[in-house]
This record gives structure tokens, C-alpha cells and sequence, in this order.
């Protein structure tokens, strides 16, 4: 079976009050506020509009008396005017960033997988606009390797003055919508060295001098032994080391990031076989945090932040057979650090291990950020709604923390508990990697302590994305399976320097 996807992210354009022309568009997005009357963005919108349809749009909306306005609440208002069939008064709630998400996703939605030409008036503030068009576009997200499938998609235009922002919405949802389509592809396709090979072809795609490939696998990566160590169970091709690197011309004494993700293509736990079965079901998307770094990096080709990137896609496929590594085996990791293998399914922190450590001693990073669908604790502490972010480095968490909370990437800043660490004694080995002493149950921080010992004393984070990774339902932004987060933190965080 062939990778075989339509193309169906949706057109996004922009057009401004001198080239109105309504006949263009099937749908019109307007604004509401609660207890208020349409909101529309301009006077003159507002006359081409009730001219165009001969409808008084304050008037109509009082036929709707249950209508309150609330953050993705819609109205939808039938019309029979040539072209434009309707019109959508939309809640905004308050306003304010994140109801504008859930306004935004809420009208993407009522066009998805449809042909409907759409018309945004939702805001006139630049500081909303590439939320507003984000929300849009990956609301209408879609994955299907059907035999059958049918290539609809709708377009959105949005009104009014906002070139730049419309531009780095596209970036942005564009990069995600990569992400997603790297973390659905099932796993009988998706392997290391295809996970190697999409991410040349991005970096081809990019047409950028300034990015750039490597990908080692076999006897060059011996010395990485957690990653030897997972992937040694999967039939062959056998795991990956995938470096992509953004370094312009004359970036020589830019800061230096290094990016870290997990990528296993599948994960069935190994000897330490996941139960239940139905666990399994999602572990094609336990690459999410490679997909995430990979993408984020190739979008600097087109926003050009002055800061090296080296990006490390850890990839393996966490199988069962007669070659898995057993739990009480030992391992050497990148850089001489041997760990104790105590549970076959805690293997992401194993080839996190490897890059950390590589980072560390080879690559003399001003910052190291891994990202990973990593722990089960997480999602018990979080939900869904925050990831992970561990770090002793409190400014570093402020600016994530701020910059999650405007792109719809929310993290919550967690403890790196140093009386935890005992937990990660060995009695025959420098570490156990699991942390199981002590009973401490405290999964994700003990998973985090761990990794802490790879990253030497570099400015480091951890992004435990085990719950936002992935979506149980299909609402919002999202579809159910993986939603590509991190992707616009990371690119949001690498443009402020």
C-alpha cells in the first residue's frame, strides 16, 4: 500500500474592503458578542452586505432569542442571493484569543470536506487574525487512505488589511498539518526509514540553502545504545538517526537550539506487552514529538529567525521478537552513561537518552528541547489540555508558558523533584530507568529526572506531550488521533530570538 493522500488542506486568501465583491462567496462568518448586536468589522461591509441580501441583519437577530453569543455558538441564516446561500452569525464570547479559536474552529467545521467559498469577517485586531486563520484551516483537517475518496475542501478568505498575518497563518497550519499527516500514516507504511525519508523530502520541498539532512543509521549509530536497544526488535530496515540542521548562511554566532523527538513508528511495549490490547491502537502516533521538531524545523525556511537549529528525530519501532531487549539488561548509551532496563515499554526516555546526550557532547547548544509522547502519568495529571514542561529554567518556562497560551499550545510548568531521584538507583548499572524504587508513582517528573542526567548543564526542556499528542474526539482544531501539538510552540518560541 501506497502513502496515496489528497490533497485537502483548504485554500486560505485574503482580500480588502476596495475589492469586495460578495458574489464571489457561497458563506459569510460575522461576528456576535453577548448581549450585543452583530459586530460587524466595517460600516461599509455592513451596507454591501444587508444591500447584497436585502436583509437588516440587527433586525434578524431577534428571531433567535436563544442565542447567547457564547464562544462558538452559531446562527446560520439561509439566503437565496446568486451566489451566497449563507450567512453565519458567530459567537465570539469575549473576544479574546481563545474564544476566538473556538469561534473560528466552530465555522470551519460547519464547511468542512465541502466546496463552500468562505467569507471571514470574524475580527479586525492584526493580534487575532493568524489565530483566527490557524483555527480555520485545522479545523478542516482530514486523513483517509480510502480507495474512494472525494476531493473536497473548502476556501477561506479573510477581510481586511492583514497580509503578514494571513502569511504566517499558512505557516503555521501548514507545518501542523505535516505533522498530522506524518503521525496518522499507519505504521504497516510508516517505519524509521520512511520516517527518514519524509523528512528529506520536506527538507528537499523547502528549497532552502539554509536546511540541511543527515541520516545514519547501521554501524553509525552503534555507540547509541537505547536507541540500538529499542529498535533491535523491529524487522529491518532497523532504526534511524535523522539530523536536520537550519544554519543560513552567516548564523555561524546565532544562539544555537537543538531539538529532540521521539520518534517510534510503532510501539507495542515488547516484552513488556501493552495491556490491554486496544492500547496499541494509537501507538502509530508515538512518533508525534519527532513529527512535531521535524516540521517546526522546516517551517524556518519561510519565517528565517536568526537561531541555528539541530534537529534529532530519535526514530525506532518498539516491536516484539527474539531480538527485543529484556527487562534486566543493560545498555550504553551515547557519551558512556550504562542504564538498567527494568520495563521494555518505557523505551521513549531510551532513545531520548542517546540524542540528549549526543547534544550535550557534540553539538554545544545554547538550549536542548526534547518533545514526547512520553508518559501515561502525564495525561493522569494534565488531561489533555496541558502538556509537561519540565525545566529548571524558570524564564525559559514563562516565555513557553505565555507563547502556549496565545498559539493554543498550553503547557504547565511542572516540578523537577530532586528528592525523586533515589528512585533511579542500580544496583549494576549508573541508572534504572524507570524509577520504580520507592514508590514514589510520580511517572512523568521521575521520567524527567532521568532524562535531566543526559542533558549535561545546558539550558534544558522536556515536553511530556503523552496527552495533547493525541485527541479522544473529534472537536475544535482537532480530529480524534494526533493533533501535531507543539509545532506552533516551537515555531513561535525559535522566531523570538
Amino acid at each position: 500500500m501506497s502513502n496515496k493522500l489528497l490533497d485537502l488542506s483548504p485554500k486560505l486568501s485574503l482580500i480588502t474592503e476596495r475589492d469586495l465583491e460578495l458574489s464571489e462567496f457561497t458563506a459569510v462568518a460575522i461576528p456576535v458578542t453577548p448581549g450585543e448586536k452583530p459586530q460587524l468589522v466595517k460600516s461599509r461591509f455592513l451596507t454591501a452586505l444587508n444591500n447584497f441580501t436585502k436583509l437588516d441583519l440587527n433586525i434578524e437577530l431577534a428571531n433567535w432569542p436563544e442565542f447567547t453569543a457564547k464562544a462558538g455558538e452559531i446562527i446560520e441564516v439561509p439566503l437565496s442571493a446568486a451566489n451566497l446561500t449563507r450567512i453565519y452569525l458567530v459567537g465570539i464570547g469575549e473576544g479574546n484569543n481563545e474564544d476566538l479559536r473556538k469561534s473560528a474552529a466552530a465555522v470551519g467545521r460547519k464547511v468542512k470536506a465541502s466546496n463552500s467559498q468562505m467569507l471571514c469577517a470574524l475580527s479586525e485586531d492584526k493580534n487575532l487574525i493568524t489565530t483566527i486563520a490557524v483555527a480555520l484551516i485545522l479545523s478542516n483537517y482530514q486523513f483517509s487512505l480510502k480507495s474512494e475518496q472525494k476531493d473536497k475542501k473548502p476556501s477561506f478568505t479573510i477581510y481586511g488589511e492583514f497580509e503578514r498575518e494571513v502569511e504566517r497563518a499558512d505557516v503555521l497550519a501548514t507545518a501542523v498539518w505535516q505533522a498530522r499527516d506524518l503521525i496518522h500514516t499507519p505504521s504497516n507504511i510508516k517505519n524509521p526509514e520512511w520516517l527518514a525519508k519524509q523528512a528529506s523530502a520536506l527538507v528537499s520541498s523547502a528549497k532552502n540553502s539554509g536546511l540541511s539532512i543527515t541520516v545514519k543509521s547501521g554501524r553509525a549509530i552503534k555507540d547509541f545504545g537505547g536507541l540500538v536497544a529499542v529498535g533491535n526488535s523491529s524487522p529491518k530496515p532497523g532504526p534511524r538517526l535523522v539530523e536536520v540542521s537550519y544554519a543560513p548562511k552567516g548564523s555561524t554566532h546565532w544562539p544555537h537550539v537543538v531539538l529532540v523527538g521521539k520518534g517510534i513508528t510503532f510501539d507495542t511495549g515488547g516484552v513488556s506487552l501493552k495491556r490491554p490490547y486496544d492500547a496499541m491502537i494509537g501507538m502509530k502516533s508515538d512518533m508525534a514529538g519527532a513529527a512535531a521538531v521535524l516540521t517546526a524545523t522546516v517551517a524556518l525556511a519561510k519565517t528565517k529567525p536568526k537561531v541555528r537549529v539541530t534537529t534529532l528525530l530519535m526514530a525506532a519501532e518498539n516491536a516484539l521478537s527474539g531480538t527485543s531487549q529484556r527487562p534486566s539488561d543493560v545498555i550504553k548509551h551515547y557519551g558512556g552513561t550504562t542504564v538498567e532496563v527494568i520495563n521494555t515499554d518505557a523505551e521513549g526516555r531510551l532513545v531520548l537518552a542517546d540524542g540528549l546526550a549526543y547534544a550535550d557532547l557534540n553539538l554545544d547548544p545554547d538550549y536542548v528541547l526534547d518533545v514526547a509522547t512520553l508518559t501515561g502519568a502525564a495525561t493522569l495529571g494534565l488531561g489533555r489540555q496541558y502538556a509537561a514542561m519540565y525545566t529548571r529554567n524558570t524564564t525559559l518556562a514563562k516565555k513557553l508558558n505565555e507563547i502556549g497560551d496565545r498559539v493554543g499550545e498550553k503547557v504547565w510548568h511542572m516540578p523537577l523533584v530532586d528528592d525523586y531521584s533515589v528512585a533511579l538507583a542500580s544496583d549494576v548499572a549508573d541508572f534504572n530507568h524507570t524509577a520504580d524504587k520507592f514508590n514514589f508513582s510520580a511517572g512523568s517528573v521521575t521520567a524527567a529526572l532521568f532524562l535531566e542526567e543526559f542533558a549535561g548543564d545546558r539550558a534544558w526542556v522536556h515536553l511530556d506531550i503523552a496527552g495533547t499528542g493525541r485527541s479522544e474526539v473529534d472537536a475544535g482544531e482537532n480530529i480524534k488521533g494526533g493533533t501535531g501539538f507543539a509545532v506552533r510552540l516551537l515555531i513561535e518560541w525559535l522566531d523570538t530570538f
